[in-house]
């Protein structure tokens, strides 16, 4: 079971490794369209990938107008 920091930490991992960024660009509060310069597509693709990651299924409600890495990991800690 992951506590918020370690799940904070998985996705920054898991975002640098898949955008090929490093992983000292990213911070939890940044806005990972931004930070990682990806659309909605590529964005879609992380949250598979996080979804996957996890073992969660995030419905879209949950993270329609989510953009920032921290946030995203409070929505898929409500999961676990």
């Amino acid at each position: 079971m992951y506590n918020i920091e370690e799940t904070v930490d998985e996705i920054l991992n898991l975002a640098a490794t898949h955008f090929k960024v490093p992983r000292e660009r990213l911070n939890p509060h940044d806005d990972f369209f931004k930070t990682l310069k990806i659309d909605s597509l590529q964005a879609l693709e992380l949250l598979t990938r996080l979804e996957n990651h996890f073992r969660v299924e995030l419905p879209d409600y949950e993270v329609q107008g989510v953009s920032d890495f921290r946030t995203l990991a409070e929505r898929i800690q409500a999961r676990l």
